[in-house]
């Protein structure tokens, strides 16, 4: 597989992480769901370089993630917003800041809480069956191949 062409390849994983899988696009992603919109915010936020921050929400943008939205006519200034399929990627960041505070915590504990607006509840996101509701373990699932596999050439 070839770096730049992961987008094309015929597994989800690949063209997933041809999309958010370098360290910069995830954490852009982060301060998206921490509701950071504006690009002086980001930099501020990430210390990230200008032009770095550039090509990740020109390519946030490209892929459907992010919309850019004007703020201000004079200067142009723009706001970086989640669309649906941005928003669709929140469980993969709540998964992976799960995993942070579970492995990779220090004696200061958890550096954010999350609550459940509706319950009121401080919550660890969990994956269920979307059959069953029954609570997902790797050693519990059984992986076949699907339609949009390609077929194999003996």
């Amino acid at each position: 597989m070839k770096w730049d062409t992961l987008d094309e390849e015929p597994c989800s994983l690949s063209r997933t992480v041809a999309v958010v899988g370098d360290r910069w696009t995830l954490l852009i992603l982060r301060d998206c769901f921490l509701r950071v919109r504006r690009f002086e915010a980001f930099q501020s936020s990430l210390q990230i370089t200008r032009h770095l921050l550039s090509e990740r929400l020109k390519k946030l943008v490209r892929f459907g993630i992010l919309r850019r939205v004007p703020y201000s006519e004079a200067p142009k200034r723009y706001e970086y917003i989640l669309t649906q399929k941005g928003l669709d990627l929140y469980p993969i960041i709540m998964a992976m800041v799960h995993w942070g505070d579970t492995h990779m915590g220090d004696e200061r504990g958890r550096p954010l809480l999350h609550e459940h607006k509706i319950c009121g509840k401080q919550f660890d996101p969990v994956m269920v069956c979307s059959e069953c509701g029954e609570v997902l373990h790797a050693k519990q699932v059984h992986v076949h191949a699907g339609p949009g596999r390609p077929k194999m050439i003996a």
